[in-house]
């Protein structure tokens, strides 16, 4: 299950001056791939990056044949390339981090300042100016990169919570530039993003945009009050619809006097890929083999989660202990299998986490397993994409009970996989995939009864039920892909407003 190491010749550094001229610029946190060290002899190799972005932008960017801008995942050391290179028609530009500002930008105020507000304070976030500080310089970094890798007029669209500085400084280094920003994860209420010290610096930065994305309205709504509140911006009218969802929305940048748009965006996946891969010989057989190792229960149960306390990996667990112990299931006929992939394994609760975690299971396959047959299989490691896809072959029920989730693309996963319109898949209603896949077994996280009714309806769902909520499950993925959100997005950003809109300021 680890990930295999890339072709080097697929990895070779180009001549200085390659990344001139792009016409089309992914700026992400990440690289799709990332630079780490073997364990077997100590070399560094290029591997593919785990996460939804990757997975999702990847394919896109591909067939286009763009760019993109990010960090290669380690600090920056002698081997740390210094240009830009190919890689399967990707043009990679990667931006050095030293081990500070991977500390203060990364590990600092991106996942312990914005990343717990973001998701409803699940976690307290903390608030540091020397992390502020350093979000700061490593933003004017990445604008720096991309100014420098994307031709006259060229389209840049930047990811994610890391960046949301980048609209606003790129914009003043390359105006020519079509700059798109797109939210992967959820946008907070106003309320909570109102606690933030340099909420206004972090709303200008985006208005840097001519068009910002996030998953759902309520998001597009909670930013169109704040870029009222903090920058003087009033919503003129509403532009176009996007995909199914009338939720764009035209504002006014007073300082630029130019149009930015807001607007609801779903992601998904590369439902077609996924799916011929899961019909694919080879992962049919694998699937096989997976039932049979796990003894060949009945039902079998499967998480697939980043090993993070918004996930609700403890809430799914203590709900299969309970249903085990009040006789609702039963150890000798389901078997679940939780894949934790590691995840900012520097953080102190991240390893508490992990401890918790890890002792539930341990607690639960005391109590009901047996020499061979544990009742949960628990897997702390990165999956590849086949290995993956067999294991949702196998699965008869997902179980997706994040706490919040911008969306959550592993549903998606799952639904494409399953071809043969049978498995059963329970869903937080507060992941963002929820508004779309309403054939789930949709449950309250909070409350655990409703999660062990959830997989317990999804355990003994009939056969003709579990085909008719597929069936419109996968209409949905199938239909509204990646490919969709992506060009949903890019048609939306191509189609700028003017740039002498007339300006109103609020009172």
């Amino acid at each position: 299950m680890r990930p295999q190491p890339m072709d080097a010749a697929e990895a070779t550094p180009g001549p200085q001056g390659t990344a001139a001229g792009a016409g089309l610029v992914v700026v992400a946190n990440r690289l799709p791939v990332s630079l780490e060290t073997d364990g077997t002899d100590g070399g560094r190799r290029w591997r593919r990056s785990p996460g939804g972005l990757v997975n999702a932008l990847e394919p896109f960017l591909r067939t286009h044949r763009g760019a993109w801008v990010g960090w290669t995942g380690t600090a920056a050391d002698d081997t740390t390339p210094a240009h830009a290179w190919h890689h399967d028609e990707l043009l990679l530009y990667p931006v050095a981090l030293t081990a500070d500002e991977v500390d203060g930008f990364y590990e600092g105020f991106s996942n312990a300042t914005l990343w717990p507000l973001y998701h409803d304070v699940i976690m307290p976030p903390r608030y540091r100016r020397s992390w502020w500080d350093a979000y700061v310089h490593v933003n004017r970094k990445f604008a720096q990169a991309t100014a420098d890798i994307s031709g006259h007029g060229a389209t840049v669209w930047v990811q994610d919570y890391q960046l949301q500085l980048v609209p606003a400084m790129l914009r003043q280094l390359r105006p020519d530039l079509r700059i798109g920003f797109f939210l992967h994860i959820p946008f907070p209420p106003v309320e909570l993003f109102m606690q933030v010290p340099w909420r206004t610096e972090l709303v200008r930065g985006l208005l840097g945009a001519d068009l910002i994305g996030f998953h759902r309205p309520g998001g597009a709504r909670n930013f169109q009050w704040l870029a009222r509140r903090l920058a003087g911006v009033r919503v003129e009218r509403a532009v176009s619809d996007v995909g199914d969802d009338p939720g764009l929305l035209s504002v006014a940048e007073p300082t630029a006097r130019r149009g930015v748009k807001v607007g609801a965006f779903p992601i998904s996946i590369d439902a077609a890929g996924l799916d011929r891969l899961a019909r694919r010989a080879d992962v049919r057989t694998r699937a096989e083999q997976i039932r049979a190792e796990l003894g060949n229960p009945r039902k079998i149960v499967l998480g697939v989660d980043r090993l993070d306390y918004t996930k609700g990996i403890d809430i799914r667990l203590r709900a299969l202990h309970e249903l085990l112990t009040e006789g609702r299931v039963s150890a000798d006929s389901t078997t679940m299998v939780q894949i934790a992939t590691p995840s900012r394994e520097r953080v102190e609760h991240y390893l508490r986490m992990r401890e918790d975690i890890e002792r539930t299971v341990g607690r639960i396959n005391g109590e009901f397993g047996r020499v061979g047959r544990p009742a949960v299989h628990y897997l702390h490691t990165s999956v590849g994409r086949e290995e993956l896809a067999a294991l949702y072959r196998a699965a008869d029920v997902m179980l997706v009970t994040p706490l919040r989730d911008g969306m959550n693309l592993v549903a998606k996963e799952y639904v494409a996989c399953r071809y043969d319109l049978q498995g059963a898949l329970v869903l937080s209603e507060f992941a963002g995939a929820a508004a779309e896949l309403t054939s789930a077994y949709q449950v309250n996280p909070y409350h655990l009864e409703e999660v062990k009714s959830g997989l317990e309806q999804a355990l003994s769902v009939t056969p003709d039920e579990a085909g008719r909520r597929m069936s419109a499950l996968r209409e949905q993925v199938l239909t509204h892909d990646v490919g969709h959100w992506a060009q949903s997005f890019l048609s939306a950003l191509g189609d700028r407003p003017p740039a002498e809109e007339p300006v109103r300021r609020t009172a």
